[in-house]
């Protein structure tokens, strides 16, 4: 999922913009300038297609006031990690030589850049837009924020490099692989291992990786996309810029792979960090593995990585089909076997069962262990097929499938797993009634 980044100098209105893009009120907004202290982070869609999108605070390009540096670097930092900039500027007071300056700016980026004039509220104050083609960002899109007016040309224009960069994702069959984790595990130095050659820039110190770009691995005669997300394109003085862009790369990483290494810093075990990013990998139904890193620096007997993978089994029981591996970027120990684990875990997520076999499989555990009385209704589950692979998605019929309980759909995916090889693999359920189109999604 790609991000569009709104940016301008304060109290243009980027903040209802951007509550009027994600439907929410999730950012602040106040007739007084610099109110939006945080960039605010949402997901939306325009035209079928979803979208990251980033609220900045107000760029004030020449000051040198402590809070207006630490907004500055955030907007450029955004600007940086954006396929596409919304530069909102005022209808009302007009251009400025704060808006010239930030145009300057955005020409320099090279990124796609849509000129929005806020605070047309009337057909009339879009004259007041024609005086921003002087900022040479091409044509200028009156609109309204706050009463949505016009804002769908201006969109349409904003989408167009994220509708290029989708359409290319979708039309690229190889395996994509993330390589997702907190700062300082190792992500970029397993990815130079499999890559065979420091191609990233890697040091001891977290979040100074310089790009994220993708890379290829050839292996076996077939090509392997592995997305890196370790780091930030720039130093950032500021912790928090890390952390939110560290975990909004992250997000995009999950979103566009097939499968995702979750890199655990071995010397440290598992913590709730890596547990949340886990769980991330989990709800976006993506292939998952887990590879504990610097694995040379732990002090081991023949007994350690089964005491790892107990651990795990004991501690995170929902998700205990999660394959383990211990690694060493630094020595290479074992990094093949992160490849051939990723491609395994991929052939298991795009397999589709026969559905006669899931029949006769799970209906006679269903029989010998029936769905509970809820509310006094006799439950029943008559049919099970599997509708959709990347990610397993099966449908199972019953006369009250809304009653189904939690317990028992975690129950039935135990018998499932237990039937079929799904390691690594998280799987959708879908409750139906027979000949009607209601489901429950779990």
């Amino acid at each position: 999922m790609n991000t569009i980044a709104i940016v301008g100098r304060p109290n243009v209105g980027k903040s209802t913009l951007f509550n009027r893009i994600v439907g929410g009120e999730s950012s602040i907004h106040a007739e007084e300038p610099g109110v939006t202290r945080d960039r605010i982070y949402g997901q939306s869609d325009w035209s079928g297609y979803d979208f990251h999108v980033i609220d900045t605070g107000g760029i004030v390009p020449d000051s040198e006031d402590q809070f207006d540096v630490a907004i500055r670097e955030q907007a450029q930092i955004a600007i940086e990690e954006a396929e596409s900039i919304i530069f909102v500027c005022d209808g009302r007071t007009g251009m400025t030589t704060i808006d010239e300056e930030i145009a300057s700016m955005l020409l320099r980026s090279g990124k796609h850049v849509t000129l929005a004039i806020n605070k047309c509220d009337d057909p009339k104050y879009d004259m007041n837009a024609h005086e921003f083609y002087a900022l040479g960002l091409g044509e200028p899109f009156g609109f309204s924020a706050l009463s949505g007016r016009s804002i769908g040309d201006m969109l349409d224009h904003a989408m167009i490099p994220l509708k290029k960069d989708i359409e290319l994702d979708e039309n690229d069959t190889r395996l994509k692989i993330a390589i997702v984790g907190r700062p300082n595990v190792g992500k970029s130095s397993l990815t130079n291992a499999l890559l065979g050659k420091d191609r990233m820039v890697v040091t001891p110190i977290a979040g100074t990786t310089r790009d994220a770009v993708d890379s290829v691995v050839k292996y076996y005669g077939e090509e392997i996309v592995l997305i890196d997300t370790a780091g930030l394109r720039r130093r950032s003085r500021i912790k928090e810029n890390i952390e939110m862009f560290s975990v909004l790369r992250t997000q995009r990483a999950i979103e566009r792979c097939d499968v995702a290494i979750v890199v655990v810093d071995a010397t440290q075990g598992l913590d709730h960090q890596d547990k949340r990013i886990l769980d991330d990998v989990v709800t976006a139904r993506k292939g998952v593995l887990l590879a504990f890193n610097k694995w040379d620096a732990v002090e081991k007997d023949h007994k350690s990585a089964d005491a790892i993978v107990q651990k795990f089994k004991e501690d995170m029981r929902t998700v205990d089909y999660t394959p383990i591996v211990t690694i060493s970027a630094h020595t290479k120990q074992r990094i093949s076997k992160v490849l051939d684990m990723a491609i395994a875990i991929h052939k298991r997520r795009t397999t589709r069962i026969p559905t006669s076999q899931l029949n006769q499989a799970l209906l006679e555990d269903i029989s010998r262990t029936p769905p509970p009385n809820v509310r006094g209704h006799d439950l029943r589950i008559n049919f099970i097929t599997q509708a959709l692979v990347a990610p397993p998605t099966f449908v199972f019929f019953s006369n009250f499938p809304q009653e189904i309980p939690d317990a028992y759909k975690r129950f039935l995916e135990r018998k499932l797993r237990e039937h079929y090889d799904l390691d690594g693999v998280p799987v959708s359920f879908l409750f139906r009634k027979k000949n009607k189109r209601d489901d429950d999604d779990e």
